[in-house]
């Protein structure tokens, strides 16, 4: 009997033993159920599925942002080794008007910024895919709509104006040429879109008015990354504009999609006021306000006719730009323009 004992007492022993290298302290240890399994996975899945498209937009937007701060430093140091910036290629009319022959802007790149900036393939106004060029894009504003073919498609008043204005109700009239736009790859990878004004006016001095459209000498749209999406402006695509043939001036401004306030500011509230709207915002320049509206047709109609610059002029005072003249001026009374920031 006693020997009984013994040998049940070793059998509780062995088993106590292997209970607690179970680490079940004496008791098995359990595995989960097929159940408890599927359903952690489950909320796994949910929780990916709701913070990978905000984790992966923040990755885009920082690489977009990156690659657009390059693009735009090797564009201005092409831009600066090139001579006078007008008078490439060749534009005829027939009588009617109509232009019979168009090579401006495909000249502009191949016998100019290609000797000072590395281009793989250029492609005429008819191709522009052929250079990765999509064939719609989104509007800053949500808008979709095809990708602009001429420089009258970025904006009608690029190309003429006919009106009154002015406190004098002077009569204003101003035209240039329709030109086409071509397109070239960049050896990093860029599709960008080129619609050049090869009768861009030397720099001089005027009195009041600076009527931005007889400055512009080459507007670019860009994608980031050619043919994918999201074709998007404010994401992969954006606008370069280069004013002046000499001593040009190279911008690329990216717009907030709001005014900074829905009434005039002050002038002592305007250098406040982008930043009070964003950290990341600024008053944008002459030119970029210019650029901005130069390219309209993707960048969305701005509410209000007079928007503040950072620029002032020889007599000190703060230049504003007129939405629908096309023109730049200062304005004695400081509260008749509004605000529109752009993206440090």
């Amino acid at each position: 009997m006693l020997h009984n004992d013994k040998r049940k007492d070793r059998n509780y022993e062995q088993e106590k033993s292997i209970n607690m290298r179970r680490g079940g302290g004496g008791r098995a240890q359990q595995a989960f159920t097929m159940a408890e399994i599927l359903l952690s996975l489950t909320i796994i899945g949910v929780v990916a599925a709701i913070t990978l498209p905000s984790l992966t937009g923040n990755i885009n937007e920082r690489t977009w942002n990156t690659q657009r701060k390059a693009l735009y430093a090797r564009f201005s140091q092409a831009i600066a080794l090139m001579p006078a910036l007008n008078g490439y290629g060749t534009i005829s009319e027939d009588e009617a008007g109509s232009i019979t022959e168009d090579t401006v802007a495909e000249t502009f790149v191949t016998s100019g910024l290609s000797k000072v900036l590395k281009i793989n393939n250029i492609c005429d106004g008819e191709h522009l895919d052929d250079c990765g060029i999509p064939t719609q894009l989104t509007t800053l504003d949500g808008s979709k709509i095809d990708f602009p073919a001429t420089f009258r498609d970025l904006n009608p008043a690029n190309v003429s104006y006919n009106g009154v204005e002015g406190l004098d109700n002077t009569s204003v009239s101003y035209s240039a040429i329709n030109s086409q736009a071509a397109a070239f790859e960049t050896a990093n990878g860029e599709s960008i879109a080129i619609y050049y004004n090869p009768n861009c006016s030397p720099l001089m001095a005027e009195a009041f008015y600076i009527y931005m459209q007889k400055k512009i000498c080459a507007n670019f749209i860009y994608d980031l990354n050619g043919s994918k999406g999201p074709n998007t402006v404010g994401k992969d695509i954006g606008v370069m504009s280069v004013f002046y043939p000499t001593d040009s001036v190279v911008v690329a401004p990216m717009p907030n999609l709001h005014d900074a306030a829905t009434s005039a500011v002050p002038d002592n509230e305007i250098s406040s006021a982008c930043t009070a709207q964003d950290a990341d915002y600024r008053l944008p320049s002459l030119e970029e306000i210019s650029s901005i509206t130069i390219n309209k047709s993707i960048m969305g109609t701005l509410p209000a006719e007079r928007y503040w610059t950072s620029t002032y002029n020889t007599s000190g005072k703060r230049l504003y730009l007129h939405y629908t003249f096309m023109r730049t001026a200062a304005w004695e009374n400081v509260d008749s323009a509004r605000v529109r920031c752009v993206k440090r």
